[in-house]
């Protein structure tokens, strides 16, 4: 099955890095590490679905600092 996203669907490092305040450096950083967004490799490009991004950044969300931990545990 071929999946073609719209090129408005897709962002580069730098529109992504703008998006979030970001370098495009910690974006780099992050893939070698495997903690950012998943991205698609395409030769030397580098890519981001909008979706993959969307979904990261639900991931991402916290309702305090102290991590993971469930909210009940600090009432």
């Amino acid at each position: 099955m071929n999946v073609t996203l719209p090129p408005t669907e897709l962002l580069s490092p730098r529109q992504l890095a703008a998006r979030w305040g970001l370098s495009e450096k910690t974006l780099e950083r992050w893939r070698m590490l495997g903690t950012g967004p998943v991205f698609l490799k395409l030769g030397s490009r580098v890519l981001y679905s909008l979706a993959e991004i969307e979904a990261h950044e639900r991931q991402r969300t916290r309702r305090c600092t102290a991590g993971d931990r469930p909210s009940e545990v600090w009432a």
